[in-house]
């Protein structure tokens, strides 16, 4: 229970439905511990641990405080920072769920004698020929299965997702009928709850000190290596970024590469960023066991906005080969890669490196 609408009404709907409910709210982060100039916000601030606590003794059900910092810092946010340090773009809300929060909830629930552990995504889980598969929420705008790609079959068996049945107005409406109508007008935050101001530039400085004069004055330069000019520091820059690169070249250009190992930023034009297959690693499949020898054709999203790609996959070995039909721009390495068969997520995992297949 984050103290938000869609976990508050999860926990009340699965009360009312007759289960033993205990609400768990996790303390993942203090935000003020990173000097951030914003107030801390989100599910780990104390408002919203208060605001989860009054709803479960309102209904009669007991909450908890989950205090899982160290694990969070020492696993995301080392793994935010690494990524970022390696020329990637991290995906840390995907780390979080696959690693940190399902896990916890499980050894809690474990110790509580609980069967199931219960959250407010939007999203549905049902079993295919004995193995258990993430599918799309009914809400097209909420659904959250990219970002449950890394679940695997011990956690899925063990998870119920009340919310994936029904659109967020729905719910916002529920809320209003149980009386919870502060609930329905809530904003809701697309920020990473350590990040809470969006400013992860300013983290990484914070986070490791002296970064900004290890990296500061390396090179701007075209696809063929021509010099363009000087940046900040090749870690304060994403694969796809056009805005905020301080330099005047006639025209409008976007970072397509990023190469730590020499501090160096590619930039090009907006067709520079186009590719049509990516490398995937570190893959954890749902659907299948294992992909069919010749491959299969999905819909493959690379970001969470994603509408999502046709393209055909090929596992070999523990990696994922993408092709897609057609080219895509800015597929950044480190980001998730989620493939999809109808409503069923297949699989996902880690994009590792992109490439165009003509010039392969």
């Amino acid at each position: 229970m984050s103290g938000g609408i869609d976990s508050t009404v999860a926990a009340i709907m699965l009360h009312e439905a007759g289960y033993e409910v205990i609400g768990m709210t996790m303390k993942t982060w203090d935000y003020a511990s990173a000097g951030g100039s914003k107030k801390e916000t989100g599910c780990c601030s104390l408002d919203s641990i208060n605001d989860a606590r009054e709803i479960a003794v309102s209904k009669g059900f007991a909450h908890m405080i989950l205090d899982i910092r160290d694990e969070f810092g020492d696993y995301v946010i080392d793994n935010f920072v690494g990524e970022y340090l390696a020329g990637r773009t991290p995906n840390p809300c995907v780390l979080c769920n696959t690693h940190i929060k399902w896990d916890a909830l499980l050894q809690r629930a474990d110790k509580l004698n609980c069967e199931f552990i219960a959250t407010g995504h939007y999203a549905q889980i049902r079993e295919v020929d004995g193995r258990m598969v993430i599918s799309t929420g009914l809400d097209d705008n909420k659904d959250q299965s990219y970002v449950l790609w890394g679940l695997r079959q011990e956690s899925l068996k063990r998870t119920l997702f009340p919310m994936g049945k029904y659109k967020k107005a729905d719910i916002k409406q529920m809320a209003i009928d149980m009386g919870y109508s502060a609930l329905a007008k809530k904003s809701e935050s697309y920020e990473i709850c350590f990040v809470p101001d969006n400013d992860y530039r300013g983290f990484l400085k914070r986070r490791v000190p002296g970064l900004e004069e290890q990296v500061e004055g390396g090179d701007f330069v075209d696809a063929a290596g021509n010099f363009l000019g000087k940046h900040r520091g090749y870690p304060f820059y994403t694969v796809g970024q056009r805005k905020g690169l301080d330099i005047a070249l006639g025209k409008p250009v976007f970072v397509t590469e990023i190469r730590p190992e020499t501090n160096t930023v590619v930039l090009g034009e907006l067709d520079d960023l186009d590719r049509n297959g990516m490398w995937v690693g570190k893959i954890n499949l749902q659907k299948y066991d294992r992909l069919p020898e010749d491959g299969l054709d999905v819909i493959a999203k690379i970001r969470y906005k994603d509408p999502g790609s046709p393209a055909h996959i090929r596992q070999i070995g523990d990696k994922i080969v993408a092709e897609f039909h057609k080219k895509v721009k800015a597929i950044a390495p480190g980001q998730s890669a989620v493939f999809y068969e109808g409503q069923d997520v297949i699989g996902g995992g880690w994009i590792e490196s992109s490439f165009d297949i003509s010039q392969q």
